[in-house]
Formats: C-alpha cells, sequence, structure tokens
C-alpha cells in the first residue's frame, strides 16, 4: 500500500470559503483503496508556496504519492503544473496522459486540463483538476498504479504504510 499525500491549490479554500471536496473525494478513494492518508493541505494558487511544499513533501520523504488538486486549469492563478514541473526531476507522461483520456471519455473540457506528473526523490507527484468529478476520474486511473508505484519508487511497504 502507497502513502499518499495530498495536497489542494485553491484560493477560496485556503480561506476556508470553500469546502476542500476534491481533497476529500481523493482520501477517501486512497483509502477505500487500502492506501494511507498522511498529509493534506490546503494552499492558495500561489506558486512559490506550492514549490515550497512539494519539495518539502517530497525531499522528507512524507509520502510515496502526492497528488495535487485545483490549479491545473487555463487562468491565470492556475500554477499548480509549473510548481510541479520546476520541482521534479523525471516527468512521467503517461499518467496524465491517461487521465485526460478518460476524462474525454465523458466530456471535451478534460482536454482543457495542464496536469503533470514528475517524480523527485522516491516521490511520484501527479496533478489533478480540482473539479470532483474530473478527481474522480483522474482516481479510476491512478488508484490501480499507486502500490506499485510506491514499491519501484521506493520498495515495497507493510500495511501501516511503512516502507519494509
Amino acid at each position: 500500500m502507497a502513502r499518499v499525500g495530498i495536497l489542494t491549490a485553491s484560493d477560496s479554500g485556503a480561506r476556508g470559503e470553500r469546502v476542500d471536496a476534491s481533497g476529500d473525494l481523493v482520501a477517501a478513494r486512497c483509502v477505500e483503496g487500502g492506501h494511507t492518508v498522511v498529509r493534506r493541505e490546503v494552499l492558495s494558487d500561489d506558486r512559490a508556496l506550492l514549490v515550497e511544499a512539494l519539495a518539502r513533501w517530497c525531499d522528507e520523504g512524507i509520502a510515496d504519492v502526492v497528488i495535487t488538486t485545483g490549479g491545473t486549469g487555463l487562468t491565470a492563478r492556475d500554477v499548480t503544473p509549473e510548481a510541479t514541473r520546476e520541482i521534479g526531476e523525471r516527468e512521467v507522461p503517461g499518467i496524465p496522459l491517461a487521465v485526460a483520456l478518460e476524462g474525454l471519455k465523458k466530456t471535451p473540457y478534460a482536454a482543457l486540463s495542464r496536469g503533470v506528473a514528475v517524480t523527485r526523490g522516491a516521490t511520484l507527484v501527479v496533478n489533478l483538476p480540482g473539479s470532483p468529478k474530473a478527481v474522480s476520474e483522474g482516481m479510476d486511473v491512478l488508484l490501480p498504479l499507486l502500490e506499485h508505484v510506491a514499491e519501484l519508487l521506493g520498495g515495497p511497504v507493510n500495511h501501516d504504510g511503512r516502507q519494509l
């Protein structure tokens, strides 16, 4: 099983004006899949804040996989992919491709998401859009991969999510 961190990029969520429904959905789906949610945070759509948090979570080995929600669209405040690329060491292009293909089965708007996936050290970081519907579709793609990703990047983990 994988240790999962969930980072939501949302100005209104960071101000406490909106419930983090997408982060809640990621957490619920991870737990249902037998994974451990080890960290959650909601930050404003600020590139420097996102870079700092993502780099720290990866460098401290907090999670095997960090799933971000929000900030992947076309507005000027949507900077999650740029922050993710900035901290990444290697891109994993197949994941956002698979997420987009799954979303395109339901809506042409899935083509507008700019999410990326990268590795940094022993952590995979994956961007999902902010809408709960798009997150659900993205989790359909990610859930079957999480345990294998954790094993590939850091070795097998026990039922508590700690490395063996």
